[in-house]
């Protein structure tokens, strides 16, 4: 969301910044701040919040691959050890707390940053025209007074100086569900607040690392690249055109989803529990850029679809308006699921026919004449179309191919006899090949 203005009968105050779109100036370069090069072995982390559920920082705590306690650790050859500066997880607290993010912003701190920004930006003019604010870190000093600080007055004041600025789950990269239609925040995301022009340190546009709440484990493996870069060991990774690790979301949900074999045969799930594809009961996976299920939500296990859930298409920019009402099927599968029950019912009925061929032994077809030596059920003989239909599959099937087999003009078979008549094991018996 672009903010141009107040909004009507809305004035500012010293406590909320003007987010109009301000021409791009240039420094000259003696002062622009400037991120250390070279190899380093500290690199702090300045972890923000606006408006959100901590969901994001649940899910990078719990991230196994790479793990946070690696990254603070300095567990990982070659990575510099992270320092990490979150609300919650710090052991400082108040003017102690604060103090490192101070620094930074006047751009005094020894080492390279970055920040980390979850949850999404409100427009702090809205609340700044009562005295009030929406989130905020700290207190700054106006007019004499401490007031609180707004984590988008810190975020703007941090953000030149950074590495890398990056944005944690849906509501930092898009704006997510606080800046769903009707919200009375103005609530936008970081790439929206800082500007098309916004440059890091080294740089680079803001970071995108989208999902409500985020896959920790592609949160962690971002910030791992992205240090291998700092230090000199690696390329920038790749990422796409808005921001988002391409690696990591270059294809869709249905690619990698465990029902989408069920979707090219044309099967639908009709209620929840079914294990058929999701479409028809609200699943947007095929238009969604996300790499849930493939990778799984927590220790590569997991994911919406994996444990029945339809995809509503939370890491997406549109979410969640355009994927309102949720649950409900999306107006392009009646097109694209009719496109597939035509495909999917021949393709079914000949995979089946294989199927069934795969299913029997080669003995159970060349000795015993179709019968499967089974106590568990009744298992059908092939008929005359499956049998027909083999007979020219299996032509397709060795053409330009050898056989599996000997070659040595004799024929090998083993006899077993039924097991009423002993137990012993039967032997190979060579014969004449046969020369009709």
């Amino acid at each position: 969301m672009a903010v141009s203005a107040p909004p009507r009968g809305v004035e500012t105050s010293p406590l909320a910044p003007d987010l109009r779109p301000r021409e791009p100036q240039e420094e000259p370069a003696a002062e622009r701040r400037r991120a250390p090069e070279g190899p380093i072995k500290v690199v702090h982390a300045f972890w923000l919040a606006g408006m959100s559920c901590d969901g994001c920082s649940i899910s990078a705590t719990g991230a196994t691959n790479p793990s946070v306690e690696d990254l603070l650790t300095g567990g990982i050859a070659g990575l510099p050890k992270v320092i990490l500066h979150h609300p919650v997880l710090s052991v400082e607290v108040g003017e102690e707390f604060m103090h490192a993010f101070e620094v930074a912003s006047e751009g005094k701190l020894d080492a390279p940053y970055v920040c980390i920004y979850e949850g999404s930006i409100a427009d702090e003019r809205i609340a700044g025209a009562t005295d009030g604010y929406f989130s905020a870190m700290g207190d700054k000093v106006v007019e004499g007074t401490d007031r609180p600080f707004p984590t988008a007055e810190r975020l703007a004041a941090m953000a030149p100086g950074a590495a890398a600025v990056i944005a944690i789950g849906t509501c930092a990269t898009w704006g997510g569900i606080p800046s769903a239609a009707g919200n009375p925040t103005g609530a936008m995301s970081v790439m929206d607040f800082l500007g098309k022009d916004y440059r890091s340190a080294l740089g680079l546009p803001v970071i995108n690392v989208p999902g409500c709440a985020p896959i920790g484990d592609n949160f962690t493996e971002t910030v791992a690249a992205i240090l291998l870069f700092l230090q000199g060991m690696g390329p920038l990774p790749e990422f796409d055109e808005l921001g988002r690790p391409a690696w990591l979301f270059s294809e869709t949900v249905h690619r990698g989803c465990t029902r989408a074999g069920y979707y090219e045969e044309g099967t639908f799930a009709h209620a929840y529990g079914e294990p058929e594809c999701l479409v028809e009961i609200g699943c947007w996976g095929p238009v969604v850029n996300c790499n849930i299920v493939s990778r799984g939500s927590q220790s590569h296990m997991g994911g919406c679809m994996a444990v029945g859930g339809p995809c509503i298409g939370c890491t997406m920019p549109g979410f969640p308006d355009k994927f309102s009402p949720f649950y409900k099927a999306p107006p392009g599968s009646a097109v694209s699921s009719t496109a597939s029950r035509a495909v999917g019912f021949g393709i079914r009925r000949l995979r089946a026919l294989t199927n069934h061929r795969l299913n029997r032994e080669v003995r159970w077809d060349r000795l015993y004449d179709g019968d499967v030596p089974s106590g568990w059920g009744e298992v059908a003989r092939p008929g005359m179309v499956d049998r027909t239909a083999h007979y020219f599959y299996d032509k397709l099937q060795f053409l330009g191919a050898k056989r599996p087999g000997r070659d040595d003009g004799r024929r090998y078979h083993t006899d077993l006899p039924p097991r009423a008549r002993g137990m012993s094991v039967p032997h190979d018996v060579s014969e004449p090949a046969d020369e009709s």
